[in-house]
């Protein structure tokens, strides 16, 4: 096998015909800023070829139903080898899917359970939520069921008439109303705060209203009645609205039969070590670990060894504090991302490349080194490791760094460093000027206020009750899984705040920044202006699409068995709009030019109070190197919460709380500055900014900070320090204090 990759003539996305030798074997780190070119490179280029040539071994049956790559611009690509590619992607999953069944661990614990449990119950699958021999048959293996939140129904300071049924269809005048203030059993003018209890009762539930002494029809049923048998006891499909009406009027419960252990009777009796099966899926990974050790029975040591290393590993990629139970939909994308590396920890394949995207996302510096030193072990069994990561201390123990830029889209997508770490730190590069540039510290600001959180029980939280301050920067910090999510989930749950998160902003390969923004309105009324037309004809989706491609661009044809292929529409070469269209022009421009801008160029071009001063809020926010018709599904997690913050900036009119989730996710060392200017900026115009953050720089920056910890899980849960970053520094229990320590 070849010692090197190859790269010759890369031109993937904005790369510039990039030529490039790895040698295999090592822990490459890939570095630029925001949009330079790195995941084109990496994920776009390298592994995306070595994913298609893996592919292409199996026949068309299997291919089918392999994940998609798409070849890339390149002229030589040698030297590859079956790649694994582990990114940031929230495992999601569904309801039933869990961090034992996702690991296998679970699979393994169900095994064991099926031999040396006592009770015998049966074969593993009894001890399965997700089969029908072991399921719960009252919450077919949900462990909850909805009720509802019967509070939430009525209110009692109105009458009938004036709408006390809060349910949709019950209101006066609407269908349902007639069921209840027409058959004379009740005063449909009297609040109903007024009526006696046993009427309230009557009015929600059948059974209580044939126990009133006047009269009900015999076919009458309670409010609660039709509601749940209209919205919970239907086998169909849920439309959109009768979804949000049911997140409105009701609340999630554990089983009342298996009180959310999600099994049947006997698998919820069965022991080992005197503990349930769900008892041990609800311990902590890391506790469990120690305890299934002491299964000494012969006939299952091989069960009992297997389980023992994948918990173990677990725990060793400080994933130790959570539980096999936890399910998957609630682990954040780095905790997705340490899950996915467990899986290969175990793998005898050597030769292989390993593809990471960020892999300290969500990670403490505290916790920082054990992902460093697991990168190091997949290294050393004779694997190639190309990561791209912003933080120095995985850079530090690079073999090799390779830095894309200098700047960003256009101006980026060509190397401007290759060599080592100490090299790289006198570097004129951006990433070399980013590692000896400190932000500026400052005086904390004076809060306005405070917003109680009061007894907060969610995950680990100890009964955490916590004053958040309002009208400044507060950075929630803290080891991984020492409560952060849990406390700022309460915060938004018992004060409403906006959450601005890392979730796509849009599933629809149409939708742009230039739609995100609303500007593509004014756009198409400056091009109608100029040339006197109708704005529907700069539409794409509209009167102006190109006949062939309905404004798509490019054809798609479906080859059945065979991965379908785009080509690039011959009509309009890609342009989306008909001739007609591109012939007129505004300052030279045609409207497919406008989708072809950065958002830098655009202010620049297209300088209109409407158009401009909402392009300006993406500059703000470092995004000015989108262009203005890229697809938003491109964009990373990071840009898509950028894109986000920017849209608060054009919108907010009154003071509000804001929740950011990591806002430094794929910022590079010199956009913390960049994004810090932001959050003043929202925080200057009087509103509360909630920040969850491991960054350094961040911290130092707040006005105030709330550490939680010390540690994970259990350990974890209660308020290490709350005040200013000064104060922080001082605290001798606090993990985040002594990594601040080290770097000052």
């Amino acid at each position: 096998m070849s010692s090197t990759i190859r790269i010759r003539g890369a031109r993937t996305h904005n790369l510039k015909a990039i030529d490039l030798d790895l040698p295999r074997g090592e822990l490459v780190v890939f570095a630029g800023v925001s949009g330079s070119g790195k995941s084109s490179l990496v994920f776009d280029t390298i592994a995306a070829e070595a994913g298609y040539q893996v592919n292409e071994n199996y026949p068309p049956f299997v291919r089918n139903r392999l994940p998609r790559w798409s070849r890339p611009e390149a002229e030589l690509l040698e030297g590859l080898s079956p790649v694994v590619l582990i990114d940031q992607k929230r495992l999601g999953g569904n309801a039933r899917s869990t961090v034992g069944t996702i690991t296998d661990a679970f699979t393994y614990l169900r095994l064991l359970f099926s031999r040396v449990g006592e009770p015998h119950v049966g074969e593993s699958n009894h001890f399965s939520f997700n089969d029908p021999a072991g399921m719960c048959p009252a919450c077919a293996g949900l462990g909850e069921t909805l009720t509802t939140a019967v509070e939430r129904v009525l209110d009692l300071d109105r009458s009938l008439e004036q709408g006390a049924i809060l349910l949709p269809g019950f209101g006066n005048g609407q269908y349902w109303y007639r069921q209840y203030a027409g058959i004379g059993a009740f005063d449909p003018a009297a609040p109903l705060r007024d009526w006696s209890a046993a009427d309230r009762e009557a009015l929600l539930h059948r059974e209580a209203a044939h126990r009133l002494s006047r009269d009900v029809p015999k076919d009458y049923e309670g409010v609660i009645d039709r509601f749940e048998r209209i919205y919970l006891h239907t086998a169909d499909n849920l439309s959109e609205r009768k979804q949000a009406v049911l997140r409105r009027f009701t609340r999630s419960a554990s089983c009342r039969d298996c009180g959310g252990e999600r099994l049947r009777e006997a698998a919820r009796t069965a022991r080992v070590l005197g503990r349930t099966i769900g008892e041990m899926s609800r311990m902590e990974i890391g506790e469990l670990a120690g305890l299934i050790g002491q299964v000494r029975d012969p006939r299952v040591a091989p069960v009992v060894a297997a389980l023992s290393d994948k918990l173990g590993a677990l725990t060793g990629i400080g994933l130790g504090y959570l539980s096999l139970a936890r399910p998957t939909t609630t682990l954040s994308g780095g905790e997705s991302q340490r899950i996915k590396t467990v899986r290969h920890l175990g793998s005898s394949l050597v030769e292989m490349l390993y593809v990471f995207d960020e892999p300290t996302v969500g990670l403490h510096q505290h916790d920082v080194q054990s992902m460093i030193e697991l990168l190091k072990s997949l290294r050393d069994k004779g694997n190639t490791l190309l990561v791209v990561e912003h933080d120095p201390d995985v850079m530090r123990a690079a073999d090799r760094i390779v830095e894309l830029g200098p700047a960003a889209g256009d101006a980026g997508g060509r190397i401007v460093f290759e060599g080592g770490f100490g090299e790289l730190a006198i570097a004129d590069t951006p990433t070399g000027r980013g590692l000896r540039t400190r932000v500026r510290e400052r005086e904390p600001r004076a809060h306005a206020g405070k917003l109680r959180v009061d007894n907060a029980r969610r995950n680990n939280l100890r009964d955490l009750t916590v004053d958040i301050p309002t009208g400044v920067l507060t950075v929630l910090t803290g080891v991984a899984g020492s409560g952060k999510s849990s406390l700022a989930a309460e915060f938004v749950a018992q004060h409403g705040a906006t959450v601005v998160d890392q979730r796509p902003v849009s599933t629809n390969r149409r939708s742009s920044p230039l739609t995100y923004c609303g500007i593509a309105p004014a756009i198409r009324k400056l091009f109608a202006r100029r040339s006197g037309t109708s704005p529907k004809l700069f539409s794409a989706n509209s009167g102006g699409a190109c006949p062939a491609c309905q404004g798509a661009g490019v054809i798609y044809t479906d080859l059945a068995f065979m991965e379908g292929q785009e080509t690039v529409c011959e009509v309009c070469s890609g342009r989306r709009f008909s001739a007609e269209v591109l012939a007129h022009t505004v300052d030279g421009l045609s409207i497919a030019d406008v989708d072809d801008l950065t958002v830098e160029e655009a202010v620049r071009r297209l300088p209109e109070p409407a158009i401009a001063g909402a392009l300006r809020r993406l500059v703000d926010v470092g995004l000015g190197y989108l262009r203005l018709g890229q697809p938003l599904t491109d964009l990373s997690g990071g840009e898509c919460q950028r894109l986000k913050i920017a849209k608060e900036l054009s919108a907010a009119e009154h003071p509000t709380c804001y929740v950011l989730d990591e806002p430094t996710t794929g910022l590079h060392l010199a956009d913390t500055g960049v994004l810090l200017q932001v959050l003043d900026r929202l925080v200057e115009r009087g509103n509360t900014v909630l920040v969850i953050e491991h960054n350094l720089e961040v911290i130092r920056s707040a006005d105030w900070v709330i550490d939680l910890g010390p540690g994970p899980g259990r350990r974890g849960g209660r308020v290490v320090c709350a005040g200013t970053p000064q104060q922080l520094l001082a605290c001798d229990e606090s993990a985040t204090a002594r990594a601040l320590r080290a770097t000052t």
